[in-house]
């Protein structure tokens, strides 16, 4: 329900300062949070980044201002933020499906986007599989990248999978693996909390370090650009991602936002989150979804 409280305040902070020049940092930093944990959590519930949501709001009333008033482009383009009537036509265009030009025009078609209101209601109605999960520190050995905060959960956006697909172009893959036993060559995504005043994240794609991991080959791996990743003693809630593709982890990420959190008594804690994915897992599982959390 907290969340719910401060997704509504983030909500009303974006209304009231439409026209100044802001971002989901800004926002974040209204409601005290990190701004990697509002983008994830707020896109999750809301279908769609701050940024998508500003940026939609401020497009919306435009067409608005120009079908009501008639005010000049250039002017309406300046007001909402845009740098150049060319940027803001072409913002215009897409969103609306109209140059801005014709938006004067009686009769033309217009898009309206409202103001999120954040409600309660009804959530679930289908069984939540979960398990909860003491872990201990734990090592990997990944390659790791570095993404910016607003890129996460941006539909448009396909580098942490274009990251896999270089990895294994790139015979990453396979070195790791060969470390591991056979039917134990469980691959890891790794996904670090943004640190404060930071605009990127970590993700690394690695493998468990452990007592049955031949670690003869370690140095060599390091020398070349793997890195190891140490992850502390933490609590974790454990979701099966059943599906086909990567749809199936943002699925149960807005489960987990929508259905547990509000249930269980649990919040977010600032960890690695992770997915494993089995070598040998069971029929129909993508991966599994291991996410920190810890007591309110």
């Amino acid at each position: 329900m907290e969340w719910m409280r401060t997704l509504q305040t983030a909500i009303n902070y974006m209304e009231e300062h439409l026209l100044d020049d802001i971002n989901y940092e800004d926002v974040a930093r209204q409601v005290n949070t990190s701004s990697y944990h509002f983008h994830r959590t707020f896109s999750f519930i809301a279908g769609m980044t701050a940024n998508e949501y500003i940026r939609n709001r401020r497009l919306s009333l435009a067409g608005q201002e120009l079908l009501d008033t008639g005010a000049k482009v250039t002017d309406v383009a300046l007001k909402y933020g845009y740098d150049t009537p060319e940027s803001f036509a072409k913002a215009f265009t897409r969103f609306h499906g109209v140059a801005p030009k014709y938006a004067k025009v009686s009769g033309t078609r217009l898009c309206l986007f409202n103001p999120l209101a954040i409600k309660i209601s009804m959530e679930g109605g289908k069984v939540m599989d979960y398990k909860i999960v003491e872990t201990k520190k734990q090592s990997y050995l990944a390659m790791v990248r570095p993404f910016k905060n607003e890129n996460i959960n941006d539909p448009e956006n396909h580098e942490i999978p274009d990251f896999w697909q270089e990895c294994h172009e790139k015979n990453l893959v396979e070195p790791l693996r060969a470390m591991r036993p056979d039917g134990k060559k469980d691959l890891y995504g790794l996904c670090s909390p943004s640190k404060k005043g930071a605009d990127y994240f970590y993700y690394g794609i690695g493998i468990v370090l452990d007592e049955e991991t031949d670690v003869t080959e370690k140095e060599k791996m390091l020398a070349s650009g793997f890195e190891l990743w140490e992850v502390e003693p933490c609590t974790y809630v454990v979701f099966e991602c059943m599906g086909k593709d990567g749809d199936s982890i943002d699925e149960m990420w807005s489960r987990y936002y929508k259905e547990f959190l509000p249930q269980t008594g649990y919040e977010s804690a600032d960890a690695t989150d992770y997915e494993i994915y089995y070598e040998k897992g069971k029929a129909g599982l993508f991966c599994e979804l291991w996410i920190p959390i810890q007591k309110k």
